[in-house]
């Protein structure tokens, strides 16, 4: 669906000639194509409110799609019933190819999908503006600070160039508020759910906060010990050349403009939109 006109950027352009043009308007084109923006103080990429994404929808395939494409994360699904309708509110963290990252994603609705009895889900639409929920996040690496999220969204994400690390690693210190006391009530019976105990959470009128570091629930069945740590082992590489080589001689605001290694981050980040498109 936009894969041909960013193939057609590229012809026009190639790598080289937009490495070579800081503010480039193609490569700003690029990251808005992708759906993505890049907040130079915390020097992490993150969703759009309006990405494409958002007209596509998410199911569980999502999910086990995400490790053959090199991304290696933990999920946590929140399933839940508000206002006549199923919700889900869903926790990821860890490597996406060359970027560390964090997202939390709400979505609403939409249709039961049944193949051939083999496969039996909930296909759910992303959340309207209606159902946009005030959330916020910080990713800790062992404990420290990699950057941290906030706003009233529908997919909070952050992404971090060029950092490797082991989803093990990473926790995500998170804060989100429900509508009312009713879907509050409801969030916390599905987190519940999940695997959670009422220790693990604290409550604060609508507001409720926790830490996702182990994750509870099942995760996809595409992620084994051993292909993890064969697509672990590429993402690493990865990222210690772009460390090692791109990184020292970056600069992301010549001009007010975006640069050189947004191009590397697409890669990757283009592989998020690569799983909706595949299915």
């Amino acid at each position: 669906m936009l894969f041909p006109e960013i193939r057609s950027l590229n012809r026009r352009n190639g790598l080289g000639s937009l490495l070579q043009k800081p503010g480039n308007k193609n490569l700003e084109s690029l990251i808005a194509i992708a759906g993505y923006a890049h907040d130079p103080n915390q020097d992490i990429f993150y969703s759009t409110m309006d990405s494409w994404q958002r007209d596509v929808g998410f199911c569980h395939l999502y999910d086990e799609a995400a490790s053959p494409l090199s991304m290696i994360i933990d999920c946590e699904p929140v399933y839940f019933e508000y206002d006549g309708e199923k919700w889900l509110i869903e926790f990821w963290k860890g490597q996406y190819g060359m970027v560390t990252g964090g997202e939390i994603g709400v979505y609403t609705g939409g249709i039961d999908v049944k193949i051939l009895g083999i496969y039996n889900d909930t296909f759910y639409n992303c959340a309207s503006e209606d159902n946009l929920l005030e959330m916020s996040y910080t990713l800790k690496k062992n404990g420290s600070i990699l950057f941290a999220r906030e706003g009233t969204h529908w997919w909070l994400t952050g992404f971090k160039l060029g950092e490797f690390s082991e989803p093990s690693e990473l926790s995500m210190d998170i804060s989100i508020t429900l509508k009312d006391e009713i879907m509050r009530d409801a969030f916390l019976g599905g987190f519940r759910s999940a695997g959670y105990s009422d220790n693990e959470y604290t409550v604060v009128g609508n507001t409720v906060n926790f830490t996702f570091d182990i994750p509870r629930t099942q995760q996809p069945r595409t992620r084994t010990k051993v292909t993890d740590w064969m697509i672990q082992r590429k993402n690493e590489l990865l990222c210690n050349i772009y460390q090692s080589n791109i990184y020292p001689r970056k600069n992301y605001q010549l001009s007010g403009k975006l640069v050189v290694p947004i191009i590397l981050s697409l890669i990757t980040l283009f592989s998020l939109a690569t799983i909706k498109e595949a299915i």
